[in-house]
């Protein structure tokens, strides 16, 4: 029901945007009779990146091409249209499902493929489809691997640059997992971006352990820290990750330490480990949802799964040297969700891959895994109120040049405090929501539109964000209190040119807001990441109910627990997966 739910939800905001003016591009051949019609006309819907368009050909009303001549996509997410459209042109029919982990995507591809088959007046009939033939695929490596997110691929590559043969089990049809939607900035102290000496494995440490209420594995912890930076440097040198020339300030670090990627999104991330995975020869199990871990003896042998859609396939893989668990936290789950934790339930949306439902977390329970800190879960501050999904326009908070204010126009919590502390303040403000204000300084030297234009354009085809020439124009749209908003913006310039936030403390001041177009964008919280998980230790090995190591059993990433305590740090969690996939492929590959 939920998958349907969602399935709808992002037919109607695609349809919403939709703007069926689209004529085609030459004339279709007259025909008569059965021949039906032949030509090839232009079609348009909108994703999550905007507006998609299209070019389908007709011959005889049965459709044999279909182009894609613009999106704002990201790479990875549109190959869910390529799949779509290989199987439109299969079936003849618009009639296809939507591709999990790009619902929104495609939604828009078919609105924009149903508005050229509307513009040429062909009625399509579907094909019959010969029955799928169930196949049983039996294969053996030396790694096989669960999830083909961020912490899967770091592990697949690793152990695959250790020796190893690898295979990646991914219930998507894409490698993608939150990753790929979040924005992939990387906590690294002591970056090249720093200064020498002004940051260091101990300070991160801190801000951990103080941010996650001091109940983190502090083994953990000072895993990841000391580790940070020679995964980011991995990130650069070997997967050729590309980096931003400026650091972001999340809430609850002591420094500005979080390395950004180009563009500000996983996709940078993500494109490169999976060309690099692909490089190396590691092998991707598609479209298969993994059941159960394989143990013999006390130990991890393989795993078994089936066609994720149930078309009869099974697969079972066995591992030489052993299994891991990289399958993401349980944040799409709102039956986990409210077992673990009944506060974060059918009330919250989330910003989380709509893979991240546990599966992994409940196979490990199931060969005797513990778990930790399951009752934890965070909110994102500031995330779209229709659709739950991160907003990057909130970038420019990061880079500390925005504001956030209530419907009264006055703020309300600092903008770098922890998320739990702000996302808990903006539920408390009137409609819980909060209004993000920017100027057009900000929104230029942010790069807001240049990365996330996108973005910007669904929201504002939302209405969710304004652009106005005067505060009290933007304030109006909003309906916030302008008078008030106008004197907030005054007193927070002031504490700008002092360099002291006299109402909340904020340390990092690094512009006014005074510069017009001003923009103010509405948002809301959205559960993002799951704190607990599977018991690990600092081998990355999986830890059973009594304590003891379970054999050729790995897990990282937030399929894991233990490390963030009751709340992450933001841009901890590249670093995390980043730190404990390698040693997981690491130790993994050298396990024979």
């Amino acid at each position: 029901m939920k998958k349907l739910f969602q399935v709808m939800l992002a037919l109607v905001l695609a349809a919403s945007m939709t703007a069926c003016t689209s004529t085609p591009s030459n004339t279709p051949s007259e025909t008569t009779g059965d021949q039906g019609i032949s030509g090839t006309f232009e079609g348009t819907g909108s994703g999550k990146g905007g507006e998609i368009k299209v070019s389908v050909t007709l011959e005889n009303s049965k459709i044999t091409a279909i182009e894609v001549t613009k999106h704002n996509e990201s790479d990875i997410i549109s190959e869910a249209m390529d799949m779509l459209a290989e199987e439109m042109i299969t079936k003849n029919s618009t009639n296809v499902d939507s591709i999990s982990g790009a619902t929104l995507t495609s939604a828009g591809f078919k609105v924009a493929v149903g508005d050229a088959i509307d513009q040429s007046g062909a009625t399509l009939v579907e094909n019959e489809v010969a029955a799928h033939q169930p196949t049983a695929v039996e294969e053996t490596y030396d790694v096989v691997i669960i999830g083909a997110g961020g912490a899967g691929m770091a592990a697949a590559i690793t152990a695959a640059e250790n020796g190893a043969s690898v295979a990646v089990v991914e219930k998507l049809k894409m490698a993608a997992g939150s990753t790929l939607l979040s924005g992939a900035e990387m906590a690294a102290p002591g970056n090249w971006l720093q200064e020498e000496g002004e940051d260091s494995p101990e300070q991160l440490i801190e801000d951990m352990l103080v941010g996650g209420g001091n109940i983190a594995d502090v083994d953990l912890v000072t895993t990841l820290a000391n580790n940070a930076l020679d995964a980011a440097e991995w990130l650069r040198d070997d997967i050729q990750v590309e980096w931003e020339d400026e650091l972001m300030h999340f809430g609850g670090h002591s420094i500005t330490r979080s390395l950004v990627p180009v563009g500000a999104t996983g996709e940078e991330v993500m494109m490169k480990l999976r060309t690099k995975a692909e490089e190396l020869g590691v092998v991707f199990y598609y479209d298969t949802k993994a059941e159960s871990i394989l143990m013999e003896e006390g130990k991890a042998v393989g795993v078994s799964g089936a066609n994720t859609e149930g078309n009869g396939d099974t697969l079972t893989l066995h591992a030489n040297n052993g299994v891991i668990l990289a399958t993401g936290g349980f944040g799409s789950s709102v039956e986990m969700r409210e077992k673990y934790n009944p506060a974060y339930g059918e009330g919250y949306k989330s910003t989380d891959s709509v893979g991240s439902t546990g599966d992994g977390i409940v196979m490990a329970e199931a060969v005797g895994a513990n778990l930790v800190d399951m009752e934890y879960i965070q909110t994102y501050p500031y995330c779209d109120p229709i659709s739950g999904g991160l907003l990057y326009i909130d970038d420019a908070r990061l880079y500390g040049h925005s504001i956030i204010v209530n419907k009264e126009g006055k703020r309300f919590v600092s903008e770098l405090d922890t998320r739990d502390v702000m996302s808990n303040a903006i539920l408390e403000q009137t409609g819980q929501v909060c209004y993000e204000l920017i100027d057009s300084t900000a929104w230029a030297s942010d790069k807001i539109e240049e990365n996330h234009g996108g973005e910007v354009e669904y929201m504002f085809a939302m209405n969710q964000l304004v652009k106005a020439d005067t505060l009290q124009e933007a304030a109006e749209f909003f309906g916030i209190d302008a008078a008030a908003l106008e004197e907030t913006v005054n007193n927070y310039n002031s504490y700008v040119e002092s360099g002291v936030d006299e109402e909340f403390g904020r340390g990092s001041l690094n512009g006014k807001i005074e510069t017009a177009p001003y923009y103010i964008v509405v948002a809301t919280p959205a559960v993002h990441h799951t704190m607990g998980g599977v018991q690990i230790n600092t081998e990355a090995q999986v830890i059973d109910t009594e304590g003891n190591v379970i054999d050729n059993l790995y897990a990282a990433g937030e399929v894991t627990g233990g490390i963030h305590g009751t709340n992450r740090l933001g841009s901890c969690a590249i670093a995390d997966i980043m730190v404990f996939g390698r040693i997981a492929g690491a130790n993994a590959a050298a396990n024979k």
